[in-house]
This record gives C-alpha cells, structure tokens and sequence, in this order.
C-alpha cells in the first residue's frame, strides 16, 4: 500500500498530511512530507532503497513470486465459494453475518495490483524521499503497470462473479485516476463504488489515521469477502501497536490465515516493516533513521 505505517495514535495526528501512501503502497504512514528535506545525496553515495527498486524492476525472482502467489490463490477461489462460511475478515470487522451475501475479493491497490517502481526509482535518481506532491503527480500520470499475475487472477475471480474491491491508502481525491489506470491495466472495475480510497467516510466507524479497519467494515457490510491481497499486515488486520512484538503477535495470530483467505506480496521497498525500526518516526533526519535501521540488523556472531 502506500503510506507509513505508524502506531494509532501517530497516524492519527498525521493523516491529513499522510493522505496517500508513504513511498507507494505503505501501510499507516508518518507522512514523509513531515520531515524536512532530505539533501541529494553526492555523487555515488548509498540510497536505502536502490537495491529494493532494482530488484523489483529487474528481477525475474520478483515476477516469479508475484505470480507464483496469484496462481495459488486463484486454485484456492472454489474452494471459498463453495464453504458458505468462509470469510476473510477478522472477527472484530465482520459487524454483519457474512452467509448469503455477494462474494468479494479486497486488494490493496500500491504494490499489490499496480508496480509503482518507476516512482522509486525517480526517488532514488534524485536522492530525494516521498511526498504528496511528487506522489500525487505520478498517480495523475496514471502509468503505474500491473503486478505479474494479478490482471489473471482478477479477470478468473470476475468470471466466477466475484467483485474486485480496491481497498487502497491513496486518498479519496485520486479515485478518478486510480481507476483510470486499473481499467488501462487490464483490470476489472465494476464501478466508482469499488475504490475505498483513505478518507471514505464509514458510518459508525471512527478512522484511525490511515488503519484500513473501518473500510474493511464497510466492505464487509456487503459482502463476503473471500480473500484479500496486501504487502503491508496493516493490508489485512488492524495494526494497533507497529512494535517488533505486536506485529510478531499478529502473524502469530493469524498464521494459518496466510496461503488460504490471506496473500502477501512482497515489498522491500518500503513499509511499516521500515517504520517500526525507527519508532515509526518519520520526522527525524535520514540518517538518523538510517543509523536506527543499521542497529536493528542482526548480525549474529
């Protein structure tokens, strides 16, 4: 997805300025137009992210993954809508019971369905960090290019009428050209009411920050969400404290989850992962981030 993730009460201070994602497709985001600057670095000089991006423009292991993730989950889709009782959502954000109703599938939108490396990469040439501006303008572009496997995947799930609903951290003000690019990239967009960009306001549900919980409330509201699709844990379940140990809980948690109702895509570009080395604060200078980041390997002896 795309927007730093942050614990609750960060996110929630920094949402009107987090409204899309941090670096595409981060999950709650410390938005990085909060901290000052970054100089380009000199000639030469290290970028965290070159490797990341290189890897996933370049990489057949990239597309192989993405692929090898899409084809498993399509094999899995008969078997979700055959067991009535099969559901997706956690417990705490199925407020309706979800036997009877239209079945659904629930997608992140950045680095899940579309490749938005050309905008890191823009990042990386010229040494420079997310903003909204900068993001704002490549969405508008709308040239992002599909995941390898997803347009497959998508077009199987609408044969078998299931709905693809994007729930995404772009905010509401770029729907328009969100789903002018899906459409452009071959995916199926049932209508305007598919996109639950950050900022859908859900009727009883209080946002918190750029949390996906309430959204996947109100999906859940109308359907019966078979699977969803992320490369963020904030993509599937509410992440209320984005800690080593509450994200480590999380996958313990759900663990049986991930290969049946939920599938993560790989993202080593950027992320709540990257956040929570650094206490989710995006305010603090590059390097400082990056020396917290370098103290968070583990270099066993």
């Amino acid at each position: 997805m795309h927007i730093r993730a942050l614990p609750i009460a960060v996110l929630a201070a920094t949402v009107a300025l987090a409204a899309c994602k941090p670096q595409p497709g981060q999950t709650a985001a410390p938005a990085a137009s909060v901290a000052a600057p970054a100089a380009k670095p000199a000639a030469g000089q290290a970028d965290d992210n070159l490797n990341a991006v290189l890897w996933m423009q370049r990489a057949v292991e990239y597309r192989a993954s993405t692929e090898t993730i899409y084809r498993a989950a399509a094999d899995k889709l008969d078997l979700a809508l055959k067991q009535p009782n099969w559901d997706a959502l956690v417990p705490e954000e199925r407020g309706n019971p979800a036997k009877g109703l239209k079945p659904a599938v629930v997608m992140d939108v950045d680095e899940t369905v579309l490749d938005n490396s050309p905008y890191q990469a823009r990042l990386v040439r010229d040494g420079k960090e997310y903003d909204e501006a900068t993001w704002d303008a490549w969405v508008a572009e709308k040239k992002a290019k599909p995941l390898p496997g997803v347009v497959d995947f998508a077009k199987a799930a609408q044969a078998k009428g299931v709905t693809i609903l994007y729930l995404s951290n772009r905010a509401v003000h770029l729907k328009d050209a969100t789903l002018a690019n899906l459409r452009s990239a071959g995916l199926p967009v049932a209508d305007d009411q598919v996109f639950l960009g950050l900022g859908t306001v859900v009727e009883g549900c209080e946002q918190n920050g750029s949390e996906k919980n309430c959204r996947r409330l109100l999906a859940g509201r109308q359907y019966r969400v078979l699977m969803q699709f992320g490369d963020q844990m904030g993509d599937f379940v509410q992440v209320v404290a984005n800690t080593p140990e509450g994200r480590d809980a999380l996958l313990q948690q759900y663990h049986d989850w991930f290969g049946e109702r939920w599938w993560m895509l790989p993202n080593p570009s950027y992320g709540s992962w990257e956040a929570m080395t650094f206490n989710n604060d995006y305010g603090q200078p590059r390097e400082a981030r990056r020396t917290a980041k370098r103290a968070a390997l583990d270099v066993a002896p």
